[in-house]
């Protein structure tokens, strides 16, 4: 009798042919969701075969999130089922993304062993908005470059470390964008950022034959091949490696290579080779998707070290 179109369903017969179960059928008859389109003598109900299809629908609807209004809705279309479809996948994306904080916040706490009023923050972080996210990023380069940003290179190094979390951010990306933000908090770290700015402008304004070279760069082009070929930071074949770094900086900031040149450049150098530096630029590569930067420690330690040890030694001249 399948194939009768006129065949009537009772509960039950719905209830073994749908997985449903009667309860279910029941109350979505009373809902008005799947109504019965007879009743039996005994006054029990019955239903056509479009009954089964119907509590199919109903059934994957429901598995997808949807609440019994908006399915009474599609099914008696008054609501377009794409335009349903359309606005729960973007609440799902919603909720999704929430999770996924909730996740990276609940795993950072794991691996750090954060104290509560640390998680607190941590959470915070995560939850905040685009807008606000851009607020706090924006208020700490600020600090760091305010009243030099009006030069182009340093808007430009204020864009290279502006952070853009993106709309569906991953577990790491999460978690870097919280120790980050914690990092930019840090008084310490913003004293250090706004010192290199300043010093790095002070170089540019005494640079007026255009020999400005970043010193980073140039530290990289003299101590790498240095590095790479064993040379160590006390050796006689470092004297002239240390002094291509003075030569070029007393020509940069138009000072003689003298003790306090030498003292000025150690602190530079020092400052570029804080741990702080380096881990906002790896978490700030991690947030934006972009390649590791190469550390610059190794270069950086060798030239602290080739460099405080002739100190020393002039010293004791």
């Amino acid at each position: 009798m399948d194939g009768d179109t006129d065949t009537l369903y009772s509960i039950g017969d719905l209830a073994r042919r749908t997985g449903v179960t009667v309860k279910t059928i029941r109350f979505y008859s009373d809902c008005g969701i799947v109504a019965p389109i007879d009743r039996s003598p005994a006054g029990y109900r019955r239903y056509g075969k479009d009954a089964v299809a119907r509590l199919d629908f109903v059934r994957t609807l429901r598995d997808l999130g949807l609440d019994l209004p908006t399915i009474r809705k599609v099914i008696d279309r008054e609501l377009p089922l794409h335009d349903v479809a359309e606005a729960h996948a973007e609440a799902l994306d919603v909720q999704i993304r929430i999770l996924r904080l909730r996740r990276a916040v609940l795993t950072a706490v794991a691996k750090r062993g954060c104290t509560p009023e640390e998680m607190s923050l941590m959470h915070k972080l995560a939850r905040l908005s685009e807008t606000e996210r851009q607020c706090l990023v924006g208020d700490f380069l600020d600090a760091a470059f305010g009243r030099l940003g009006a030069d182009p290179a340093f808007a430009g190094i204020a864009r290279t470390m502006t952070p853009e979390l993106p709309y569906n951010p991953g577990t790491e990306q999460v978690q870097a964008w919280v120790e980050l933000a914690e990092l930019t908090q840090d008084p310490d770290f913003r004293r250090l950022v706004r010192g290199m700015a300043e010093a790095q402008a002070a170089e540019r304004t005494r640079d007026a034959n255009g020999l400005h070279r970043d010193l980073a760069a140039i530290v990289c082009e003299q101590v790498a091949p240095a590095l790479a070929s064993g040379i160590q930071p006390a050796s006689s074949q470092a004297d002239a490696i240390v002094s291509t770094l003075t030569v070029h900086y007393a020509r940069l900031v138009d000072q003689p290579d003298d003790a306090e040149l030498r003292s000025r450049l150690l602190s530079r150098l020092k400052s570029m080779n804080d741990p702080r530096r380096e881990r906002y630029f790896r978490l700030l590569a991690v947030i934006n998707g972009w390649h590791a930067p190469e550390s610059l420690a190794p270069v950086l330690d060798w030239s602290v070290q080739a460099l405080r040890i002739r100190i020393r030694v002039r010293a004791q001249r």
